[in-house]
């Protein structure tokens, strides 16, 4: 077995994820060593590797390239900072004022401030190191940076009044350091006063540019990790005139990426890396909770020196999706000597051309919540797995520099709440395997959701495809040509206008086919000006791997409330018909048929399936019903006519209620159910004024399409329940039918 690499011979992102015929998509791609490459287009049909499924099926697609690309090694450059060009400034001293709330003080030379050229090459610099603020000096363009120890700690998770005043002409420096009155009680005893006197022996360059959070070298570098409110900056002149040169209110346009002077004629505030905004400052009361409400309990912002919100890298490759070429699920493969990439994108359908009468809606802002999840779990059995298979040998355990998911913390140990897509996505790879699970694949997402479109590829049923983008951006216009729309296994993460028009689409007579579980969970906000961009504040309740502090739960992007849709007034069932109640290990097992099934109404949906009991195989955890699981409840939004018709059993002791399922262990959150406990629902329905439902209740149902050639159980439940789907739109379509929406557009 090859040991791993940290450094992928080639690898890139594309922009947009999606494009109809006519569009352009841009792919950024980085290759060691400058080589060049090769590059050819494959329609992903499956993206499972597991030797005992159908196998990967790429299909290569005869596109317009070119024979070889030249090949660049493109860098990355992580860490949130600020900076603003200041201008010709007439000084003889400087004098920085900020607050600052150190969240890792232990790490090395974290720079806090630089007052620098350009590009850090001349200037000075307030620093963390290892617990104490230094002073870095830079006094001529090739020279070596100094470190001067200023014997000041730097106190961890503690405001910090903190005053720099710099004499340019004779390289004095002097640092103040004071305690900060606190908004609420409980911070702490107040910090003594400390001061420190340092001499950079040189006359030091009249800085051009003030950067917080990191130097600025046309790129972040040693960057800092906690938050800063409050920055000032002070010119005095040989005459001995003060003059406030530079300030900036930090709640001002929160979701901008730059951030307007205080006052006019001042230098405006440039931020990279999308630093973390919305979050408390040293004012905050706790008597207001959304900070809209009291800005100025909120003008902090929260850097880290590992986020990453665009790489940044040129453009290598730029396709144009050619006239006529099928909506699905697409792969640009690139080559160079010493390894291979595929990157997924989108071909929508044309704007006027022919549409399918069956769409998939592919969950890329839930692939991008989970981007480069590291889990701890690479070595070992997987890594073995992954050798023997051929699978996508890249894992985020081992290559790190394209940022961590939403499901991972920044080293300081705060929860990643913003998420990009203009970076390698490691995750979102055919191939990838996530678990080593002994019974199927381990297949999560993007890939697990090729389960579904290998499925339609054997079965001859012709579909389109939009991103989850697509959605958010058109709408209800999205789904509105469609008699039937298919999630993926994990539909997860949704924005307002997805989930209305989601519901529009079903109550104005369409058919929507829901194959997972955990879904319409998690409520995220993506801004117009960075559309690359996600936003998920952990709010509450709910299966989180971190919690929003206190005051922090609304977005910065939009200033919405975050956190789960249940607590935000639409819970899981008002739109997919069943909601998020128990979660597991990766392991399923099947369903048995409820008395109801056998109603006329619903019978249909088991033409040709045998026996009481279904589902019990599958790629996925080898059970139709496994891992997350979800169930109707009529009061949180399941429709009257929606028809409990399978449930699972015999569920491992790995498997627990959620919280928001309970108040306290013995006292439910909602009314008795039928059905209740540690299962999935499987649940149909029609409705009267036309659409329907169909549920599985289970993220790894997907995986139990494949069985004997996709002659199976569940196979046929699926075909079954599509095509009367089909059915009923041409009937109600033969009538003239058409329902209204109570959502407002």
């Amino acid at each position: 077995m090859k040991p791993p690499v940290s450094q992928p011979p080639i690898i890139g992102y594309v922009t947009p994820l999606s494009a109809a015929p006519g569009q352009d998509l841009s792919f950024r791609i980085s290759s060691t060593g400058d080589q060049p490459f090769t590059a050819r287009v494959v329609r992903i049909h499956c993206a499972d590797p597991n030797p005992a499924g159908p196998g990967m099926r790429m299909e290569a697609v005869d596109l317009p390239l070119q024979a070889r690309y030249p090949g660049q090694e493109q860098a990355v450059h992580p860490g949130a900072c600020a900076w603003a060009a200041l201008g010709s400034v007439d000084a003889h001293r400087l004098v920085l004022r900020l607050r600052a709330r150190p969240t890792l003080a232990s790490d090395p030379m974290q720079v806090l401030a630089s007052l620098q050229d350009a590009t850090a090459r001349l200037g000075v610099a307030l620093a963390i190191d290892k617990g104490e603020f230094v002073l870095v000096v830079r006094t001529t363009p090739d020279g070596a940076a100094r470190t001067l120890r200023s014997g000041v700690p730097a106190t961890q998770d503690r405001w910090q009044a903190i005053t720099l005043d710099v004499v340019l002409d004779t390289g004095k420096l002097s640092l103040t350091v004071e305690t900060v009155p606190m908004g609420v009680p409980g911070a702490g005893p107040a910090l003594p006063t400390r001061h420190a006197q340092v001499d950079a022996d040189a006359v030091l360059a009249v800085p051009t540019h003030l950067c917080l959070g990191a130097l600025w070298q046309g790129h972040p570098a040693q960057g800092y990790n906690g938050l800063v409110e409050g920055p000032r900056l002070h010119a005095r002149r040989p005459d001995g005139t003060d003059t406030l040169i530079a300030e900036w209110h930090l709640a001002r346009d929160m979701q901008a990426q730059c951030i307007a002077a205080a006052h006019a004629g001042m230098p405006t505030l440039v931020l990279e890396n999308m630093p973390v905004r919305a979050v408390r400052s040293s004012a905050w009361t706790g008597r207001q909770l959304d900070w809209k409400q009291a800005p100025d309990e909120y003008a902090a912002i929260w850097f880290h020196a590992d986020a990453l919100a665009d790489c940044g890298w040129r453009e290598a490759l730029k396709l144009r999706i050619p006239p006529g070429l099928a909506s699905g699920v697409y792969g640009l493969e690139i080559r160079n000597a010493d390894g291979a990439d595929t990157i997924p994108f989108y071909v929508t359908p044309a704007k006027d051309g022919p549409r399918a009468r069956v769409l998939f809606l592919a969950s890329t802002l839930t692939y991008q919540a989970y981007a480069n999840h590291a889990r701890g779990n690479y070595a070992g059995e997987l890594a073995e797995r992954i050798a023997a298979w051929d699978a996508y040998p890249h894992n985020p355990d081992i290559v790190t520099q394209f940022g961590a998911s939403t499901y991972n913390r920044h080293r300081d140990l705060a929860g990643i709440c913003l998420s990009s897509r203009l970076r390698p996505m490691l995750t979102m790879r055919p191939g990838y395997l996530t678990f080593p699970d002994p019974r199927g694949s381990g297949l999560r997402h993007f890939p697990a959701d090729s389960h579904l479109t290998s499925w339609l590829q054997d079965r001859g049923i012709a579909y389109d495809v939009i991103t989850d983008e697509d959605l958010d951006d058109q709408g209800l216009a999205a789904l509105a040509p469609y008699d039937v729309v298919l999630t993926g296994s994990h539909p997860e993460y949704h924005t307002r206008g997805m989930i209305e028009a989601l519901i529009a689409y079903r109550e104005n007579g369409g058919h929507l086919m829901y194959f997972g579980a955990n879904g319409f969970y998690w409520k995220v906000a993506r801004p117009a000006s960075a559309p690359h961009m996600l936003e998920i504040r952990r709010a509450e309740g709910g299966i989180r791997a971190w919690a929003a502090e206190p005051g922090e739960y609304y977005h910065q992007f939009d200033g919405g409330y975050g956190g789960m849709w249940r607590r935000n007034g639409i819970p899981p069932q008002a739109t997919g018909g069943v909601g998020f109640a128990v979660q597991g290990g990766f392991e399923g097992v099947g369903y048995r048929r409820t008395p109801e099934s056998y109603d006329a109404d619903v019978a249909w949906l088991f033409d040709g399936v045998q026996g009481e009991r279904y589902g019990d195989h599958g790629l996925s955890g080898g059970g139709a019903a496994g891992f997350e699981l979800d169930q109707v409840v009529t009061e949180l939004g399941s429709p009257s006519w929606l028809k409990i018709v399978g449930v699972s059993e015999g569920h491992g002791p790995s498997f627990k209620i959620v919280p928001e399922e309970i108040l306290t262990w013995t006292i439910a959150a909602s009314l008795p159910r039928k059905y209740e406990g540690v299962r999935a629902h499987m649940a149909v329905g029609l409705a009267e004024n036309g659409g329907g439902l169909f549920a599985a209740g289970s993220i790894t149902f997907l995986g139990s399409l494949w069985k004997n050639g996709y002659d199976n159980d569940i196979s046929r439940i699926v075909e079954n329940c599509l095509r009367r789907f089909l059915r009923a739109s041409d009937a109600r379509r033969d009538r003239g039918q058409r329902a209204t929406s109570n959502i407002a557009e």
